[in-house]
């Protein structure tokens, strides 16, 4: 564990504050994840300031100094304003109490320990302080620098009341954890602690879905995500929040055949893509499909879509588990399932619904891909992936690859090599025939100017013809081809030529 660097106090505006806090008689400390990230020698850029006085006031004059903005949020006492690439929150020591119906605070002006006694955790009760005599001094009153050396989420005040008081707390537990770990040190929610969450889990009840769908957000977008889906089903916290995981659970047995812990696979299919990326991947970092002139092979990290995607790629597979003798356990029709389940689960967590349409699709595609191999890797079935996947066949694929997850080395090893073939197919098919974002060569416009005929369901069916003969490759993809041989079929719906 690292100690405290001296760069990680050299900032201009910690000077400024302490000089404010000084002409004002008050004392001032920046305190919680900045603090905490930087004995984790962690860069961090929002910075919380916390005064002994009025923090709308105090950001006021050290807006005054140093010449910029302040936002000010009067409903929650707070300011904050923008210095040399960090975001600087101000708010005045404060004590709390809560109503056991309500998760917002009746709130009273307090002092510095009044202000730690209220934090989540005590790594981010950490303060530094910024008065001219005392600079840097670490005021540390429950041992946070020990719990972060030791990689121990600990609340400050008995758990219970800590939960109670913010269910939200508990979530914040688990992304903490998730997010803190290293391979070097994996933080631990203490024993006293995962207990108050099983006894305190029904209080996530009077959480508005937006803050839960926050939490859940930032845990999926942590290096290993899941763990903090563990997390919260050792806490008895998940069934409040996503049950359809909960049903994943557990191996059924017949006739001495059981099928995977779906569960377990879908966390380590998340994992899988989450260090993958989501324009590339593969196999350690192969180039992406996209053939040259094709979308960016930029690099960049999974989305947070694509792991949404990964974690709810196998929902269905509880309502479609069948078992069939001699045959085993069958799954059969779950991505169908699985997708019509997507935006009713994306309608509770208040997720947008355009992000849902995304995740939608690559549940219901992605055993297409391995599929292809098992049927041919036919043009035709190429096409149609490229087709239904458009833009989204490079996240298809890295999902694809993410989901392979056999203990078998021999198995893992014929079906990537499968899935190389597939890849290259798509590459292929799609520079020849650039299916993945499909226009149809004919419009109604044209189709009607020519037959001179208002909109009717035959200019509809004559299309679907023409796009399903491109698809299975009787034509090119171009206007010629598209042209002639709708012409050829158009006597078919009674059209005519003026």
């Amino acid at each position: 564990m690292a100690t405290l660097l001296p760069q990680f106090l050299d900032r201009k505006i910690f000077k400024i504050v302490g000089e404010v806090a000084a002409e004002h008689g008050v004392r001032a400390f920046v305190i919680g994840g900045y603090v905490r990230d930087c004995f984790l020698s962690r860069k961090c850029d929002d910075i919380d300031i916390v005064v002994e006085g009025s923090g709308i006031d105090f950001a006021r004059a050290v807006g005054e100094r140093t010449g910029k903005y302040v936002s000010y949020f009067k409903n929650f006492g707070t300011a904050m304003l923008h210095f040399e690439g960090a975001e600087i929150e101000f708010v005045g020591a404060r004590k709390e109490s809560y109503r056991r119906e309500s998760r917002k605070p009746i709130v009273e002006n307090g002092t510095l320990e009044d202000d730690q006694l209220r934090r989540d955790f005590t790594i981010n009760a950490l303060a530094l302080s910024l008065q001219p005599d005392s600079f840097g001094e670490l005021v540390d009153p429950f041992g946070g620098v020990r719990d972060l050396c030791s990689g121990i989420i600990r609340t400050p005040l008995d758990p219970d009341t800590t939960y109670s008081d913010d269910p939200l707390r508990m979530l914040r537990a688990v992304r903490f954890a998730s997010k803190l770990s290293t391979p070097e040190l994996t933080f631990t929610i203490v024993p006293e602690s995962m207990e108050s969450m099983r006894r305190m889990a029904d209080r996530l009840k009077i959480l508005s879905m937006e803050r839960i769908t926050e939490e859940l957000n930032k845990m999926l977008m942590t290096p290993r995500p899941s763990m903090a889906f563990r997390l919260m089903d050792e806490a008895g916290l998940l069934p409040y929040i996503l049950p359809e995981l909960c049903a994943l659970k557990g191996v059924e047995t017949v006739e001495g055949r059981g099928h995977k812990d779906n569960f377990e696979h879908t966390l380590a299919v998340l994992d899988n893509v989450s260090n993958s990326s989501a324009c590339a991947a593969f196999d350690g970092g192969s180039a992406p499909i996209t053939p040259p002139g094709g979308l960016s092979a930029a690099v960049s990290p999974a989305s947070l879509w694509l792991r949404w995607a990964a974690l709810l790629h196998d929902v269905g597979k509880p309502a479609s588990k069948r078992y069939e003798k001699g045959a085993g356990w069958t799954f059969h029709g779950h991505e169908i399932i699985g997708s019509k389940m997507v935006p009713g689960i994306f309608n509770r967590l208040k997720l947008p619904i355009d992000s849902g349409k995304y995740v939608r699709k690559l549940v219901w595609l992605h055993l297409r891909p391995i599929a292809l191999v098992d049927d041919g890797v036919t043009d035709s079935a190429v096409r149609r992936l490229l087709f239904d996947a458009g833009d989204d066949i490079d996240d298809l694929m890295t999902l694809c690859n993410a989901d392979i997850t056999s203990k078998n080395e021999a198995k893992v090893a014929r079906i990537k090599a499968n899935f190389e073939l597939v890849k290259q197919k798509l590459v292929e098919v799609e520079a020849k025939d650039a299916i993945r974002n499909f226009k149809n060569p004919i419009t109604g416009e044209y189709v009607m100017q020519l037959y001179g005929i208002p909109p009717c369901k035959a200019i509809g069916a004559l299309k679907e013809m023409v796009k399903e003969a491109i698809l299975d490759g009787e034509i090119g993809n171009n206007f010629e081809e598209a042209d002639a041989y709708m012409r050829a079929h158009a006597a078919e719906f009674g059209l005519q030529e003026k």
